[in-house]
């Protein structure tokens, strides 16, 4: 059924769960058009993934319409989460799906967008695949906004329009995600990570400026292959040069294989109806048994803060969620187990304010995503260790190596008082 925005969105009720397609799928006039029955509605659940975009309904006003419910805490619901308007589910994103899929969390709406449909009648999810196909697949209602600008892309993403209950057609422009100019730091992280990289790798990595600069320095390698979570523009280069060719995977052999896309109208235009692209579902992309085997998986994964015997937070500052677990652990486990494989927790040494982002211990209440078990390489801009098999105390020491000069001695102190 071909209707309007507000039309369509009257179909959501209170105590309703919605969910709303992630990252630069997000149906950012089904959001806007949501948010503004405010007054109507009560006790909203909205389940997510990270969003782009306005989320008004997450102003402290609209605290009684909806609760938000995030996979993954973005910048424009971070606010209302740290003050209670909302709240995180801790989750591999790797089992996210079946949380959908066996109903442990039922859908009552579902908002997506999709390109426009083809000749058959399909349209597609285009740069989000991850938790949105399974989500829209289980959805007892499915609301889409029909995009021109959205890409089609092959692989999971598939939805016929009689599968669709509601169809509203609004063309507008994809958020885009820009890069900036690295700075020293971030390149001197970029080169040291891109020296572990070994030809016919199989890379995993985020959108930011550390992967970036990882991708800038890889120009001299050698049969790269793609199987990530999500890729940015920075892959772009690489794909032209031949580098990025994907001929030593194992799982899609040269394709370049992720579950979501974030960047600008490049990479959409690149995406769209490229048969080398393939957008699968998290619980294929994000599977560890499916990871491990490609060959030399060096999954590139950021930190907030580690400490000394490589316990890793990335989801929190103490107890404020700042973003997510995410992949990392799937990833972090899938290349510690593929042949060859290198995990990589990539930060730099200090916080902006210039405290140590290595300390002897974590702040009161950060949670550990990543434990010391499963830790390998760290690397931060003064080089790259690698803790595997170390004790607690050469741990220490290896850690306190690769920390700021300004923190090293400190460091020393406090890792002999608590480790004797």
């Amino acid at each position: 059924m071909i209707t309007t925005a507000s039309e369509a969105l009257k179909v959501v009720k209170s105590n309703d769960n919605v969910f709303i397609h992630s990252a630069a799928a997000t149906p950012l006039l089904l959001v806007k058009e949501l948010s503004k029955r405010a007054c109507e509605l009560k006790n909203v659940s909205i389940y997510s993934m990270h969003t782009e975009g306005d989320a008004a309904y997450a102003a402290p006003e609209c605290v009684d319409s909806f609760k938000i419910k995030a996979f993954f805490v973005g910048d424009n619901v971070r606010e209302a989460v740290q003050h209670g308007r909302g709240s995180y589910i801790p989750m591999f994103l790797s089992e996210a799906p079946s949380l959908f899929r066996k109903g442990i969390i039922p859908i009552d709406v579902a908002l997506i967008s999709v390109s426009l449909p083809d000749e058959h009648g399909y349209c597609s999810l285009g740069t989000s695949i991850d938790i949105s196909s399974a989500a829209q697949q289980s959805a007892k209602i499915v609301i889409a906004q029909v995009n021109k600008f959205v890409p089609r892309t092959h692989g999971d993403g598939l939805i016929h329009i009689n599968d669709i209950d509601f169809m509203v057609e609004y063309d507008e422009p994809l958020p885009e995600t820009q890069s900036h100019d690295l700075t020293e730091v971030e390149k001197a992280i970029g080169k040291n990570i891109a020296e572990l990289v070994e030809d016919g790798a199989t890379l995993q990595m985020g959108i930011g400026a550390i992967p970036n600069a990882v991708l800038a320095c890889l120009g001299n390698h050698k049969n790269l292959g793609i199987h990530s979570e999500m890729f940015s523009d920075g892959i772009l280069p690489l794909v032209e040069s031949g580098v990025i060719n994907g001929q030593n995977k194992v799982k899609y052999p040269g394709m370049i294989v992720g579950s979501f896309v974030v960047g600008t109208k490049k990479l959409y235009d690149f995406i769209n109806d490229n048969p080398i692209v393939k957008m699968l579902d998290f619980a294929y992309v994000n599977n560890t048994d499916v990871i491990r085997r490609n060959p030399k998986v060096t999954a590139i994964n950021s930190a907030i803060e580690i400490d000394l015997t490589g316990q890793v937070c990335a989801d929190s500052i103490g107890s404020k969620i700042f973003s997510g677990v995410g992949g990392q652990m799937d990833f972090i486990r899938g290349a510690s187990l593929s042949e060859g494989g290198k995990p990589i927790i990539a930060l730099s040494s200090t916080t902006k304010n210039g405290a140590s982002k290595i300390s002897a211990v974590l702040k009161p209440g950060a949670g550990v995503v990543t434990t010391r078990a499963h830790v390998h390489y760290v690397v931060t801009e003064f080089g790259a260790v690698n803790l595997y098999g170390k004790t607690l105390e050469e741990r220490a020491k290896l850690l306190i190596g690769i920390a700021h000069p300004n923190h090293r001695e400190a460091l020393s102190k406090e890792a002999f008082d608590l480790l004797k």
